[in-house]
């Protein structure tokens, strides 16, 4: 897919700007209630009139996720991850009433991938937005994954229909490396088009209210204590292929996702919204 060229010094006058009102400019969209604290927390009190956008509403229906924390349906599991998000940009300065949730399942963002990337074009497309933040496609975690082919899929068919495309910047979070797991930078290290900004002490302790918020996820947020974050321009990728040369964080973590099922539902959703056409 084509990724139109931006300027990544505009993002960061953006970002590290004093005037909060900057934040209207930028749309956060991630996987999971926790993802926009792992990637933009910091930064987040200086955005409080960005927009953030969760695919996923944090809850694995198969249970086992909700039972080892306590809860016994989904649907309680996902109403704690909100109380949790809901505190955490609290802690940051930010509203409830900046947050859209699409409530897909947890784990099950790439079966939905056309009607992903159908919703997403209308929402990126809200007059004022000019970055979108979101995930790489590194194979950290399939909903990761997904979410990044649907934001670069949504912006193909904006561009398509000739409207304003705003443009996808990265945050770093997790991947395979060649020596072991790579936290809070990305797979193919930081780099040319890549800014990185350390953190304030204020800022690095509000990000640690904000993770400290998320209490079911303490143990899958333990690794991000980095006092940096890390963003890049977009690349241009190929999601009928894996990720990262092939390098799967995911595979070692208990999803019962397949690497074959991501070749599958890039392939459809590919077909499906036709994204071979320019």
């Amino acid at each position: 897919m084509h990724q139109q060229s931006a300027t990544l010094g505009e993002f960061a006058a953006l970002l590290t700007g004093s005037d909060t009102a900057h934040g209207s400019a930028i749309m956060v969209v991630v996987a999971h209630p926790d993802d926009e604290t792992i990637g933009i927390g910091g930064h987040l009190a200086g955005l409080r009139s960005c927009r953030i956008v969760h695919v996923t509403d944090g809850a694995p229906r198969d249970l086992a996720d909700a039972q080892a924390h306590g809860f016994e349906t989904w649907q309680d599991y996902a109403d704690a991850r909100r109380a949790e998000l809901t505190e955490a940009l609290a802690a940051a300065g930010l509203s409830p009433s900046g947050l859209t949730t699409l409530g897909y399942p947890d784990k099950e963002a790439a079966a939905n991938l056309v009607a992903l990337a159908q919703e997403l074009a209308c929402l990126v497309c809200e007059p004022g937005i000019r970055f979108v933040c979101t995930h790489p496609f590194e194979g950290g975690h399939p909903d990761h994954d997904a979410t990044a082919f649907a934001v670069h899929a949504a912006c193909h068919l904006l561009r398509r229909d000739r409207r304003p495309v705003p443009t996808i910047i990265e945050m770093a979070f997790y991947s395979a490396g060649p020596d072991g797991p790579v936290f809070q930078d990305f797979a193919s290290g930081t780099g040319d088009g890549c800014i990185e900004v350390c953190l304030t002490e204020a800022a690095f302790q509000q990000k640690q209210r904000m993770l400290a918020s998320h209490l079911t996820q303490q143990r899958t947020l333990a690794p991000f204590s980095t006092r940096t974050e890390r963003f890049r321009l977009a690349p241009t990728y190929d999601f009928l292929k894996l990720p990262n040369d092939g390098r799967l964080y995911y595979e070692s973590l208990p999803l019962g996702f397949e690497p074959g099922t991501w070749l599958h539902a890039s392939a459809r959703a590919h077909e499906a919204l036709r994204l071979d056409q320019p």
